[in-house]
């Protein structure tokens, strides 16, 4: 079975990326986002070119079924940063070919993309040692 990764909001070196190496030929990981954070109050020209980049990869994907499990990692996320629209979203997964599990991460998931989704579920982070000041660890989230 084989996995890719598309990641629309990270473009730095971090911990999955190393951890992904110890499967190659099984999982890939594209990363379209860039290294610096949007700023709430819009994106970047940039930024979106690249979201609708990643778009476009994960459209090839599917029409040549590369993967069995395709991930649009923080996709819910650069909806909300509106570096790619809820209808570019929604027709992605219409075109999902049978038997690839799409898996679409990210907070801020739009009540469109609820509604057509099969699987919802939401984390919600109880304790984390960022608030008591331990920084990105090395080999876990950088």
């Amino acid at each position: 079975m084989k996995s890719l990764i598309i990641q629309f909001m990270k473009g730095q070196k971090y911990g999955e990326l190393e951890a992904a190496k110890c499967f190659a030929g099984l999982l890939r990981i594209e990363q379209y986002g860039l290294d610096t954070f949007i700023h709430i109050s819009g994106p970047g020209a940039e930024d979106v070119a690249r979201a609708k980049q990643g778009l476009q990869r994960a459209r090839e994907a599917m029409n040549k079924q590369e993967a069995d499990i395709l991930v649009l990692d923080e996709i819910n996320v650069a909806i909300y940063f509106r570096l790619v629209t809820i209808k570019e979203v929604l027709e992605l997964m219409e075109m999902k070919p049978e038997g690839m599990e799409l898996v679409l991460t990210g907070r801020y998931a739009p009540p469109e993309i609820i509604n057509r989704a099969d699987l919802v579920t939401r984390m919600e982070c109880i304790k984390h040692y960022y608030y008591a000041g331990i920084q990105a660890r090395e080999g876990i989230e950088r």
